[in-house]
């Protein structure tokens, strides 16, 4: 039997119904989650901490960060367009056209997944091993409608705002690069801009930026509720949840760009 059990097939058998039966727990949390999502009552004083939490204090590094990528994207662009076709007067369009469709959004979601996400799982986490969770059950209180609704909500509206504060700020990063190392004017980039960038584009980022919240606070939820005893549990459920949610946002920004390419081609 003891070889059985370690045979290949057993294994692979074995990991394949953990993957089925843990994408099962997620899904369900998941349908949990927006059913209590939008059933009163509201717990509005929890979401505005929690919005505090993601948006207020996260935005900082994310404007640092995001002007930075903006600043590289332009000069490498702009080096790599002389490079080949001698020519970078279509640099400002197709950096607004990538910041809009992809840098915004993405960088931002994948630094909130490292803050805020990291965060989560751990504050999840330890009151799963100090069984604070249990005690809300005996309490009454239902631990998905405590603790992951306000999280998930708040995410949602934090991550839509802040994706859309990123854009405007790589946007204008990039107009000043164009202008004081490039030679461009601000009307010839705003006009550059106009040619490529069109108003569904600004919809996919907030469409892209609300959808990779809702992701962040799932995952670090789940893997918090699943979290094993002691300090080593604690760190590896948050290693888990920062991975996973990192790899599906970047999976939901191929679907999400594949579909609204589809769309509006």
């Amino acid at each position: 039997m003891q070889q059985t059990a370690h045979s290949p097939l057993f294994r692979i058998g074995k990991f394949w119904i953990d993957t089925a039966r843990n994408i099962y727990d997620f899904l369900s949390l998941f349908g949990r989650t927006l059913q209590e999502t939008f059933t009163p009552p509201y717990r509005w004083r929890d979401i505005f901490n929690q919005i505090n939490f993601m948006a207020n204090e996260s935005l900082v590094i994310i404007v640092f960060c995001v002007s930075f990528a903006a600043v590289v994207t332009i000069v490498e662009a702009s080096f790599h367009m002389k490079l080949v076709i001698h020519d970078d007067s279509m640099v400002p369009g197709f950096a607004s056209l990538l910041i809009l469709r992809e840098l915004g959004s993405v960088v931002t979601a994948l630094l909130l997944t490292s803050r805020v996400g990291a965060g989560l799982a751990a504050e999840i986490g330890s009151m799963q091993v100090t069984e604070q969770i249990d005690a809300l059950k005996m309490l009454g209180l239902e631990p998905v409608r405590f603790l992951v609704v306000p999280r998930f909500v708040a995410s949602i509206f934090s991550s839509f705002a802040l994706s859309i504060i990123a854009n405007l700020v790589c946007i204008f990063c990039a107009m000043l690069v164009c202008t004081v190392q490039l030679g461009f004017t601000a009307g010839a980039f705003y006009t550059a801009m106009r040619t490529f960038v069109h108003f569904q584009d600004l919809i996919m980022a907030m469409v892209k930026g609300a959808c990779f919240g809702a992701v962040i606070p799932l995952f670090s939820c789940y893997y918090g509720f699943r979290c094993r005893a002691g300090a080593e549990g604690v760190g590896l459920a948050t290693t888990n949840s920062v991975v996973a949610t990192s790899v599906t946002i970047i999976v939901i920004d191929f679907i999400l760009t594949f579909l609204f390419s589809s769309l509006f081609s």
